[in-house]
């Protein structure tokens, strides 16, 4: 079994926000792979789904994002899950708007939610999907940044870029890290 989590907020206030992009991304992968109606377990919402053969748990931490390792350590212990067949998705304002970054290991690079992970698991060895939403203008701080919602002009970029996040993770069940190093990060 693999375990994909996707960062974000619970509640309705949080729909939409760049800080909820990686929930974005695994309910577009639920719907592509027919996953049914999440069930809570682990501080989260869990479904499980079929790629390619493959069992996948789908977890999106209800715990808030500074809090995201109480969810994760739980789900990855009980299924006894390797940190490589781990993936975290997750939003990066150090990224350009609509970027995506496979990286098969390395430091939280200040997202609060993946500094809670590596704290959890004890460990920065597991795989993350970074996607870019674009850097705070001037005078604005980080935490209102990450919590306000795109323009127009950029949810029509992050649909485009939650979709094609869809099918990497896809290629990163079927076909692991590396392929999908070469085949997204230079887009």
């Amino acid at each position: 079994m693999k375990l994909i989590v996707g960062l974000g907020n619970p509640g309705r206030k949080y729909v939409g926000t760049r800080h909820n992009v990686g929930w974005e991304v695994l309910a577009g992968l639920a719907r592509q792979c027919g996953g049914g109606i999440p069930r809570e377990r682990f501080q989260g919402e869990v479904v499980e789904v079929d790629i390619g053969g493959q069992r996948v748990l789908l977890l999106c931490p209800l715990t808030y994002m500074n809090c995201s390792g109480a969810s994760v350590q739980p789900a990855r212990d009980f299924h006894k899950i390797e940190n490589g067949e781990l993936i975290v998705v997750c939003d990066d304002f150090n990224l350009s708007l609509a970027k995506l970054r496979f990286r098969p290991r390395g430091s939280a690079g200040g997202q609060k939610g993946l500094q809670n992970i590596i704290q959890r698991l004890g460990t920065e060895e597991f795989p993350r999907l970074r996607i870019g939403i674009g850097s705070p203008p001037p005078n604005w701080e980080a935490a209102n940044f990450v919590l306000s919602k795109f323009t127009e002009d950029e949810r029509k970029s992050m649909d485009v870029t939650v979709a094609t996040a869809v099918q990497a993770l896809r290629d990163w069940v079927s076909h692991g890290i590396e392929f999908c190093m070469n085949q997204y990060n230079c887009i």
